[in-house]
């Protein structure tokens, strides 16, 4: 039976991965992604940092403090190689080792892992795009992986992390995420500590004894990961960056993955299962809840619940404590129902391949069809102006530009620099000030003159339901370009 058990191992192994890449391969261009790209390629044909804003009106020559540059020339040298298909298989390899971190931290039956697994994919599946987040998102679920080896015995593994927060502050601002985590290890360090002092009846000292060597390692390890921040072109200035991001308020105002979670969105559907199956398992499970778990659930619980962009983090997070404990639910049952008839084992293995190699076929097809040149490119002109773009291109006027925030580094892409934009996904360079101007011109409400006047803004790209653009016309300027996704508006002087 040894063999045939070994077999379904590697078969749900192989299928369920297989899953996650399949499901990970697709068009993975984001709003963000021309801008990064931009400056990618800017950094790659330069040989040098990108330290100063070039490519928009707005805040040209501003210093820009950006802890992205590596993430940025990777992705740029995936797209320059494989063009889209490079993105696409890019962004999956990320996903597929955040999971491969995962899983080796799931215990329980195969099956059981590989549904929650498969159910964690599908919660994270809105974060996956090409960004640098992509890759925050693995180098997270590196550090719950060490964290979780750590509290087994092979402690060894937590000097790593300081070597992987020096790559982590050069590609992503959410280094952060990495203190956090480790944040919540030791506070449920000690939590542990001062439950077993109370229970034992106020024994400090014994409590203290069983619990100070990991804080101290714990402690020690955060100490040099904060020093391993200030390896990066902007110095130890970078600590500040993540404090300076969520203090944007128009992020949590007006960027959807910023807010929380709408659970009447069917993409958010996954997420509350897998919050339905934690609470259901937890209060089921006669396995004692672990306080450092727990806590570390509470703490990303209530991130996604704030903003639907860390529903990814949640994911990786809940995933281990929902097989532990859905495990031990499932132990309770099988003895109630008794054991399950098996297949002989020669019959197992020819069903296991056979079922492995269809699956291997239609993830092909899927594949090979997220990766065509033709599927990425009608999701691009299903998603950005770019008809609209090519106009612009042929116009080259070198106009001051009004855009729509979403369109800004699709213009950066395309148009730079010919053409800037007014404002783009770098939130952390607009700051509040220039993304309040940009949010009263979109909605013409009352001070857009002011605005247009101040930046000398002479043509405007918006979506042709734009509330700018009655305003525009009222004020006679006329329409240039007109498609279903866009219009362009020229001022009358």
């Amino acid at each position: 039976m040894e063999g045939t058990l070994v077999t379904f191992k590697r078969l749900v192994f192989g299928i369920t991965f297989l899953a996650i890449f399949t499901m990970a391969v697709r068009a993975s261009v984001g709003y963000d992604t021309w801008w990064h790209l931009k400056a990618g390629e800017w950094m790659l044909a330069n040989r040098a940092i990108l330290r100063t804003d070039l490519f928009s009106l707005s805040r040209q020559g501003s210093a820009w403090i950006y802890p992205g540059w590596v993430a940025q020339i990777l992705l740029y040298a995936a797209f320059q190689t494989f063009s889209f298909a490079g993105l696409n298989l890019f962004t999956a390899l990320m996903v597929v080792a955040a999971f491969a971190f995962v899983w080796c931290t799931l215990e329980g039956r195969d099956l059981l892992r590989a549904f929650v697994i498969l159910l964690a994919a599908s919660a994270s599946g809105v974060y996956w795009s090409a960004r640098p987040q992509i890759i925050s998102f693995a180098l997270a679920a590196f550090f719950l992986f060490v964290l979780h080896s750590c509290r087994k015995g092979r402690a060894r593994l937590l000097w790593s992390l300081p070597l992987a927060m020096i790559f982590w502050v050069n590609v992503h601002g959410g280094f952060a995420i990495g203190f956090l985590i480790l944040g919540v290890y030791l506070c449920g360090e000690i939590v542990q500590l001062a439950n077993e002092a109370v229970k034992a009846g106020w024994d400090w000292r014994t409590a203290w004894d069983k619990h100070k060597r990991e804080i101290f390692r714990l402690l020690s390890v955060s100490l040099l990961c904060a020093l391993a921040v200030s390896i990066n072109p902007h110095g130890p200035q970078m600590l500040l960056y993540p404090f300076k991001t969520v203090s944007i308020q128009a992020l949590q105002d007006y960027i959807q993955e910023w807010q929380s979670p709408n659970f009447h969105q069917a993409q958010i559907l996954p997420f509350l299962l897998m919050l339905l199956l934690l609470i259901g398992t937890i209060s089921r499970s006669r396995r004692k809840v672990d306080l450092t778990e727990l806590l570390l659930v509470l703490v990303f619980l209530a991130l996604a619940l704030l903003a639907s962009r860390n529903i990814a983090l949640f994911a990786l997070v809940a995933a281990p404590v929902i097989t532990r404990h859905l495990d031990a639910v499932l132990d309770d049952k099988q003895k109630e129902l008794g054991a399950a008839a098996q297949l002989p084992e020669s019959a197992a293995k020819w069903l296991n391949l056979t079922i492995f190699l269809l699956l291997l076929v239609a993830s092909g097809l899927k594949i090979s069809s997220s990766l065509s040149s033709q599927a990425n490119q009608d999701m691009i002109e299903a998603e950005y102006p770019v008809h609209a773009v090519e106009y612009l291109r042929d116009v080259q006027t070198n106009k001051n530009l009004f855009n729509t925030y979403n369109w800004g580094g699709y213009i950066i892409w395309e148009l730079h620099p010919d053409f800037l934009s007014f404002v783009d996904g770098r939130t952390d360079l607009f700051d509040d000030e220039i993304l309040e101007e940009y949010l009263i011109s979109w909605r013409g409400l009352a001070g857009w003159e002011r605005v247009f006047e101040t930046w000398d803004i002479e043509m405007a790209l918006v979506e042709p339901w734009a509330p700018l653009r009655v305003r525009l016309e009222s004020q006679g300027w006329e329409i240039d370009y007109e498609d279903e996704l866009a219009v362009i508006l020229s001022s009358p002087k």
